[in-house]
């Protein structure tokens, strides 16, 4: 009877050990990485420059493929990192306002609650930009323009309730006028409208404008939705400089989905926090014309609160749906 215990104590040893060696095995095969938008654009570019220092943190020979997974203004990748198996190895970047936004404006497959935060990367100011060609230099040409045009001007955007669509919203208002909103799946292919002629304004990101006319795109910036002028373009004046009292950014983090066990979320956040603050990731961030600003899983998540509220006032005194 002694020796059946023994065996069995033994047994149940081996078990535990085993089962530590897995957990601290992780990763043991490729992480997704889910970019919410197409190829090309500010958040899938930043990703492909992220993952291999995230790997170069996470040890272990760890492998992370970057999935993109466009669509419904950012809701088929933050509802795919949501119902994704809470084990690490679905992860992905979760863009504001339009992971807030989305849930206002009508029933989502998920809410940023779904998902434990891993740590914010960016903050990066919106903008307006149009076409080298364009007469437009100033917002105020923009607004003298749209009054004396009703609904001519096409505003390429990320999608309903994105940055970029309540920007528009916001100048409308402010200056009286009128334009058009044209969705698209990504900044890429706003790039792409603008410079082709598709679209009269492009309302983008900064960092995105700028590294698109550090690539060869024909753009002008208008003005910079920031409450100061950024180190990123010192030369281009802010909307309140110009009489549009407008703050508007992008927060751009990482999530997974919600319950990962607790040392695998923690080498995340680690890891994360040591790829943000790599110097070489930093010197291929400024490269990018990325605009960083990491927040731990607490601050971040106070962000996203504060977002909500801020875009839920919003919601009730300016519908973005069907404008």
């Amino acid at each position: 009877m002694r020796n059946i215990m023994r065996r069995l104590a033994a047994g149940a040893l081996l078990v535990a050990a085993g089962m530590g060696t897995a957990a601290a095995a992780y990763p043991d095969h490729p992480i997704s990485m889910v970019v919410s938008y197409g190829p090309g654009g500010g958040t899938d570019l930043v990703a492909r420059a992220l993952a291999p220092f995230i790997e170069k943190y996470l040890g272990n020979d760890a492998r992370i493929v970057v999935l993109n997974r466009p669509g419904a203004g950012g809701e088929i990748g933050f509802a795919e990192i949501a119902r994704a198996k809470p084990d690490g190895y679905t992860i992905g970047f979760l863009n504001t306002p339009n992971l807030i936004t989305i849930p206002i404006q009508r029933k989502a497959q998920y809410h940023w609650s779904d998902f434990d935060l891993i740590g914010n990367i960016i903050d990066d100011p919106d903008s307006f930009a149009v076409n080298t060609k364009s007469d437009i230099k100033t917002l105020a040409d923009l607004a003298t323009y749209a009054k004396a045009h009703p609904g001519e001007v096409t505003v390429g955007t990320t999608g309903a309730g994105s940055d970029d669509h309540l920007a528009m919203l916001l100048f409308e208002k402010q200056a009286g006028v009128k334009m058009m909103h044209v969705p698209y799946k990504g900044a890429g292919e706003v790039r792409s409208a603008i410079s082709s002629g598709e679209i009269m304004m492009a309302a983008m990101n900064i960092g995105e404008v700028k590294a698109y006319i550090d690539g060869g795109s024909p753009l002008r910036d208008l003005g910079i939705m920031s409450a100061e002028r950024t180190s990123l373009a010192p030369d281009i004046p802010t909307f309140r400089e110009q009489g549009h009292d407008i703050i508007m950014s992008s927060l751009r983090g990482i999530g997974a989905p919600k319950g990962l066990p607790d040392d695998v979320r923690a080498k995340l956040v680690k890891a994360v926090h040591d790829a943000v603050n790599d110097a070489e990731f930093r010197e291929q961030a400024q490269k990018l014309f990325v605009p960083l600003r990491y927040l731990p899983p607490e601050q971040y998540e106070a962000e996203l609160k504060s977002g909500e509220k801020l875009f839920s006032a919003f919601w009730k005194e300016t519908p973005w749906a069907d404008q």
